[in-house]
This record gives C-alpha cells, sequence and structure tokens, in this order.
C-alpha cells in the first residue's frame, strides 16, 4: 500500500531553490560584468550555505549529514540492500553528492572573496585587499574552479534524469512539496521547528557579515 510521508523540512527545501536562484543570478551577473551584484549575491550565498551546514548538524533529521552521509553504505545501496522505505531522504551515494556540492561551493565562495576585479579595478572582492597582487592569481582560481563546479552541477542534474528514467523515480517534486510516495511501512522522520531554522540562519548571518566586518 502506497502512501506519502514527509521527508523534506521548508527550510531544506527553501534552501535548494534560492541557492539555485542565486547560482545563476551570479552566473548572470558576472557574464554581464555585473561585479557588485556578483558579489553581494557570492556575500548572500556564502551565508546561505553556511546556514546549510550548521542545518546539516542541528536540523531535521534527514537534512542531518549523519541521517545521509554514509559512505560505507554506498556499496550495499548500489546492490539494492539499502531501500528508499530505509533511507527516505538522501541515499548514500545522493549524500555523497550533497557533500561535494556544498564543498565545492565553499572553496568557489571563498575563492571569491579574495578575488579582484581584474579588468576595471573598481570593485573587488572583500578581502582580496589582504593578500594585494595575488588577488589577481585568487581570480584566475576562481574562474577555473567554477567549471569544477559546474560540472559537479551537472553530474547532479544527469543523475536526477537517471532516477527517473532508469527507476521511474522524480526526485523534484518531493524537493517542492516535501513528500515523497512510498510503498510499505517507514518509520517516520524527526523534524526540527520552525523558529529554530530563524536562529541558524541569524547565526549564519552573523558568522559571515561579522566576520567580514572585522576585516
Amino acid at each position: 500500500m502506497s502512501h506519502k510521508v514527509k521527508v523534506w523540512d521548508v527550510p531544506t527545501r527553501l534552501f535548494h531553490w534560492v541557492l539555485l536562484a542565486m547560482f545563476v543570478g551570479m552566473w548572470a551577473s558576472a557574464e554581464n560584468g555585473q561585479l557588485q551584484i556578483h558579489t553581494k549575491l557570492g556575500v548572500a550565498m556564502l551565508v546561505l550555505v553556511v546556514f546549510r551546514v550548521l542545518w546539516g548538524f542541528v536540523g531535521s533529521q534527514s537534512a542531518r549529514f549523519a541521517d545521509f552521509v554514509k559512505p560505507g553504505q554506498v556499496k550495499a545501496y548500489l546492490r539494492g540492500d539499502v531501500t528508499e522505505n530505509q533511507q527516505p531522504g538522501h541515499n548514500p551515494l545522493g549524500g555523497l553528492m550533497v557533500v561535494a556540492l556544498l564543498g565545492a561551493l565553499l572553496v568557489q565562495l571563498g575563492l571569491g572573496l579574495f578575488s579582484a576585479d581584474v579588468d576595471s579595478y573598481t570593485f573587488d572582492g572583500p578581502l582580496a585587499k589582504l593578500i594585494g597582487g595575488q588577488a589577481e592569481q585568487v581570480t584566475e582560481w576562481h574562474e577555473l574552479w567554477f567549471n569544477v563546479l559546474l560540472g559537479l552541477v551537472g553530474v547532479h542534474v544527469l543523475a536526477i534524469v537517471a532516477y527517473r528514467k532508469l527507476k521511474n523515480t522524480n526526485l523534484v517534486p518531493p524537493m517542492i512539496t516535501g513528500h515523497k510516495t512510498l510503498e510499505g511501512e517507514v518509520k517516520p522522520l524527526r523534524f526540527a521547528p520552525g523558529w529554530l531554522a530563524v536562529v541558524v540562519l541569524a547565526l549564519a548571518a552573523v558568522l559571515v557579515l561579522g566576520g567580514l566586518a572585522l576585516v
């Protein structure tokens, strides 16, 4: 018997779609030379990513790293020994992708903070002044690393398509509604209260904005 199961909380879903919008916005602003907008979006995205990292430790069960970062279970999952009922959130393989994407984003955003405007020298990253002439080198790394990040995003999209084609599982609707339709019994997940997400987001903003203000 199939039934709907709540899998994703609102903070996790909002993070996913706001991050996507910011990613597109940052790419477009960089392509159009709108570096001031690009940098402001970068700082906002850093707050968002720091929030997700913190939420991965104190948030809802399906959002916690402990729930899905299980490298030792990847082989078992590929063999079919780990079912969606046992792991209704991110599966062990998807968990590695989440960690890879968050890590790549943190590297890219970190490099952006130290990057320089090599064309007009009118608007550098917030921390570029700390490394002086090395900022141009960091800018090159920032541009190169974007290709790595883009590659990971491509793999992520291909995985979504593969699940739809090979397993007849659409991963997109649950990230919109928060619910999955599953067969059989599923142990209810534990969800953190909404107020905690607000506190964690505020803490992320203080860490990022406060840290930049001290420089």
